[in-house]
């Protein structure tokens, strides 16, 4: 339980202000809400579960110290990647907009690509490398699909982008806090 609340939230604030976000909005605004929702879901189910597979295997071959240490500096770095920001290229949006065939396969292998490599996924593979492997899939897949759904509501509520340089801002302070606190727990051992 505790692998799922923490990774729920570690994946919710990292993907506040991600591109993913953006392509949420960019896919709502031409196919239904839950052909969206769904195709969203079921390519981060499928890549959160391939990053929990890898930080289980690092997890089993490294000391938790040097776990502790490594995630640490990477919530710092993910902190940082925060604040430089993520945009979605042109090249992204035409991309979303050609996309006429299955509505649900294209937001699936938009989402699936554009997530490979992504801050989430890095976060996904340093929470699994040392907590429970069932509770940080499913509570990153969740953070993912809710935070993409929050943008999707909003965006629709709103018609315009939430305020970036706050979100920007408070994820990083968020992503730092963890990095720290993970960077404590290597020095005390």
């Amino acid at each position: 339980m505790d692998a799922l609340v923490l990774s729920f939230a570690v994946i919710f604030v990292a993907e506040l202000g991600d591109k993913s976000q953006l392509m949420a909005m960019t896919f709502a605004t031409r196919y239904k809400l839950w052909t969206v929702l769904a195709g969203i879901s079921a390519a981060t189910a499928v890549v959160h579960l391939a990053s929990v597979a890898i930080g289980v295997l690092v997890g089993v071959r490294l000391p938790t110290t040097l776990i502790n240490a490594l995630a640490g500096l990477a919530f710092i770095a993910f902190g940082v990647w925060t604040l430089r920001g993520d945009t979605l290229t042109e090249a992204e949006k035409e991309k979303a907009a050609r996309m006429n065939r299955s509505a649900f396969l294209a937001v699936a292998v938009a989402f699936f690509l554009a997530e490979l490599g992504d801050k989430t996924m890095l976060a996904t593979v340093t929470l699994a490398t040392n907590n429970g492997w069932f509770g940080t899939w499913i509570g990153s897949t969740v953070g993912m699909v809710a935070a993409d759904a929050l943008a999707i509501a909003v965006g629709a509520m709103l018609g315009r982008h939430l305020p970036e340089k706050a979100i920007k801002i408070g994820a990083s302070v968020l992503f730092f806090a963890f990095g720290l606190w993970l960077l404590g727990e290597a020095l005390i051992g």
